[in-house]
């Protein structure tokens, strides 16, 4: 008997990690042309990201997931999203000690939660591949953080650079389901006309 599918409609998961991809391409690109890389900076860009992507996965995981835990999950990480966005924003003149720490708290909650539903649905296929991939590298961002020197350019620089390769990571991902749905219906077409 096969498993349960993960994604209620594969053929328009595809626009769920797009929607990710630009959200953190921005954020990227924000970070990577502004001259000046403050705490401030800082705590304005991961609040505005983590809100606009916690709205993204929540709402469009509640409609596209079938999995019942894994939606539950990626609606909690949606909350942790917009939690972390509001305080980012309430807190930005506070200085780099509280980006490091909401940055680390945030990247440890997100990574760990994405890398589980991504093990959980890793036999059902879909995007599981691409959720395991982004919960270790959300995962890895945060031990970075907890490691680095207390450095306001190297933190935020490091946090463009975190959402630029996520942004590029899960645009392949979302671009190559999308192909990949389609790939199946153009065998099966190929296959009707030879007979």
């Amino acid at each position: 008997m096969a498993a349960a599918p993960t994604v209620r409609n594969p053929a328009r998961y595809w626009t769920v990690p797009i929607a990710r991809a630009i959200i953190a391409l921005v954020a990227g690109v924000v970070i990577t042309f502004n001259a000046k890389h403050s705490p401030q900076l800082g705590f304005v860009v991961l609040g505005v990201f983590a809100i606009v992507t916690g709205i993204v996965v929540a709402v469009l995981s509640w409609r596209m997931l079938a999995d019942r835990v894994v939606r539950s999950l990626f609606v909690v990480l949606g909350a942790i999203g917009l939690l972390t966005g509001i305080l980012a924003l309430s807190l930005q003149t506070s200085g780099l000690g509280m980006y490091l720490y909401l940055v680390s708290v945030w990247a440890a909650l997100t990574g760990f939660i994405e890398l589980y539903c991504g093990i959980r649905s890793r036999s059902k296929g879909g995007p599981s591949r691409d959720w395991i991939t982004a919960g270790v590298l959300t995962a890895v961002l945060a031990v970075v953080f907890l490691l680095i020197p207390a450095d306001a350019v190297l933190a935020v620089g490091l946090f463009g650079a975190y959402a630029v390769v996520l942004g590029v990571y899960l645009g392949i991902g979302g671009f190559s389901l999308k192909w990949g749905m389609q790939h199946p219906a153009a065998k099966q077409q190929t296959t009707e006309a030879r007979s």
